[in-house]
């Protein structure tokens, strides 16, 4: 990489590597995905032998890869354009040809995949619903359960993949399922993988469980399960063998997961969530323990227990990029190619929202004094959660002079069952009101040029960018839409059947069985009281936020000769090309310079 190249590009093309994956019986075969190839691949490395190669070489990019049992074989998911509906495949360790795995399973969207000792489990959804098939003993797979709202192998929605659906022995499979209730509230479903036949099951009201990780002892029939009981998420063990539900005490203010147990079944590594900042640890069953597991401030993208013993994890932070690190702190595979520039760190921030609530949130700001132009930067979700993590788009933004505000509004997860379940029937309101309010704290402490405000973001991001230029045009300078919701009805017809489940939960209904709450928050009903120049940003095969309801409100500004540019690139919510993602962001860093005074392409 030439030192040419600006910072900000830099960051972008500096080769990123995941947390690696193991096989079970051959724990030196490790599976990753990597961007040195300048697309997101799956690649693998052999620790015994020091080999090592790319297995996937695809346009799309491939992110979704794990190892069979045994090490001999690589099993990645592969979508043809973007659409994320694709297929399994497999590939021997060494090279060669890639066939699809699990033979009578159609395309569809992951729904989770697991493997034990004489059987495999995956979840596919399509239009027909959703479905949960098993191999036995390597026979072709067999549907044992179908339903038309969600159900997704266990570990899959928990970020546990591969752990949470089948028992260590693979008699008991754990799902996921919307049921009871709905998207945002699943129970946990335990069923004979053989059969299909139920075991048993844990419902909260009104509540989300999640499935996290089994024990790793053979016979050993508990599982770890995220509950919501006390408002934040907490760990509880729940044994099959005997019913017994137990609760971890833990003392930790915020979200705390268990994502991974120790070889001999003693302990849990857990992941503690405390404003956007993560930190692990060890907690002993026996005693009920807590010892902190010594690492860098940041956030945590994964983390697991090797069988020596030894904790792998991946941590990032707000001006460092990634690493791949093991408790040692050594790097447990590294990236071909230099550092990417160091970026400016992130301020962890409160402000009062107007309404009663306290807000947290992330600013960023260049070097000097303020008042600086500022990007109110919205995440998407709108269940997500700004972090103090790595963004090469944030330091992009710095590097061309903008302070950069990040909030968490009301909907974010990290805060409680209360504060992520503020919006369900009442989506694009509030979301407003904490962002204006951020923006407003940002003005007061001086950080922040109120007349050189810019809204955007991605996902529900982009369709908060677009509420606001709505709602309040006198506020924003310029608009950066990133695969935005514009017509909210319209863009449920061309949902994933998922994405469908969400929107049920998320609106209390389709958008036509809440007309009031569609009049009133639907992007587009408002697209002749946008005044500033808008920026788009779209994915021709996108079935999160569609591209003919994206087209439909840019159509709209185009009838009016509204100054507005439009991006559309060949695949779906995102770009996992690295090319792609700069030629995006080149885009809207010139776009920003034309639009608003005192900044500057680096």
């Amino acid at each position: 990489m030439t030192d040419t190249l600006p910072a900000w590009e830099r960051r972008f093309r500096t080769p990123s590597v995941s947390l690696p994956g193991w096989a079970r019986q051959a724990p030196d075969r490790l599976v990753y995905w990597s961007t040195e190839s300048g697309v997101y691949q799956v690649h693998v490395a052999d620790r015994a032998t020091g080999a090592g190669r790319q297995v996937t070489d695809h346009p799309v990019g491939v992110l979704s890869g794990a190892l069979t049992l045994d090490g001999e074989h690589v099993l990645f998911w592969q979508d043809e354009t973007g659409s994320e509906a694709g297929l399994w495949h497999a590939q021997p360790f060494d090279g060669g040809e890639a066939t699809p795995y699990l033979q009578g399973v159609s395309q569809g969207w992951n729904g989770g995949l697991a493997q034990a000792p004489g059987v495999v489990a995956a979840g596919i959804s399509d239009a027909g619903g959703f479905a949960v098939y098993t191999s036995i003993d390597g026979e072709p797979a067999s549907e044992i359960r179908r339903g038309s709202e969600s159900i997704t192998v266990g570990g899959f929605r928990s970020g546990t993949s591969g752990r949470g659906g089948l028992s260590a022995d693979g008699s008991l499979l754990a799902l996921d399922h919307a049921e009871h209730s709905d998207e945002m509230h699943p129970a946990v479903l335990v069923i004979d993988p053989r059969t299909g036949a139920t075991i048993a099951e844990q419902v909260d009201e009104g509540m989300a469980l999640l499935s996290s990780c089994w024990s790793p002892a053979p016979g050993d029939q508990r599982l770890v399960v995220s509950h919501e009981r006390e408002g934040d998420e907490r760990p509880a063990i729940w044994d099959l063998a005997t019913g017994e539900w137990i609760d971890l005490d833990l003392d930790l203010r915020g979200p705390v997961h268990a994502v991974d147990w120790w070889p001999d079944a003693s302990a849990l590594l857990v992941v503690h969530n405390d404003e956007g900042r993560d930190r692990l640890h060890r907690y002993e069953l026996g005693p009920g323990s807590l010892t902190a597991i010594e690492h860098e401030q940041g956030t945590i993208g994964a983390a697991s227990v090797r069988p020596d013993g030894d904790v792998w994890y991946r941590l990032s932070r707000g001006d460092h990029a990634p690493v791949a690190l093991s408790a040692s702190g050594a790097e447990v595979v590294r990236p071909r190619g230099e550092a990417a520039p160091v970026g400016r760190p992130f301020v962890s921030w409160h402000f009062d929202n107007g309404e009663g609530d306290r807000v947290h949130g992330f600013y960023v700001t260049p070097e000097g004094d303020g008042p600086f132009p500022v990007v109110m930067f919205v995440h998407g979700g709108p269940t997500g959660q700004d972090t103090d993590e790595w963004d090469p788009e944030v330091q992009a933004y710095v590097d061309m002079g903008f302070a950069v505000g990040m909030v968490n509004y009301r909907g974010s997860t990290g805060y409680g069952r209360a504060w992520r379940d503020r919006l369900i029937g009442d989506i694009g309101g509030p979301e407003l009101v904490d962002v204006n309010a951020g923006l407003s704290d940002l003005v007061a402490k001086g950080v922040a040029d109120s007349d050189r405000a810019v809204i955007g973001g991605w996902s529900w991001g982009g369709y908060i960018t677009l509420m606001e230029l709505c709602k309040f045009p006198g506020l924003w300078r310029a608009g950066v839409a990133g695969v935005p919701v514009g017509d909210y009805e319209l863009s449920y017809e061309d949902l994933s059947p998922e994405l469908q489940a969400y929107d049920r939960a998320l609106l209390g209904g389709t958008p036509s069985e809440v007309p009031d709450l569609m009049r009133d928050r639907n992007p587009i009903h408002f697209v002749d009281d946008v005044r500033a120049p808008v920026i788009f940003l779209i994915g021709e095969n996108d079935t999160r936020c569609p591209l003919r309801q994206a087209m439909a409100f840019v159509d709209k500004l185009g009838e009016r000769d509204h100054p507005h540019e439009v991006v559309v690139f060949g695949t779906g919510h995102g770009s996992f090309d690295i090319d792609e993602e700069v030629r995006q962001v080149r885009s809207i860093l010139t776009f920003l310079e034309q639009h608003v005074p005192g900044v500057s392409v680096p």
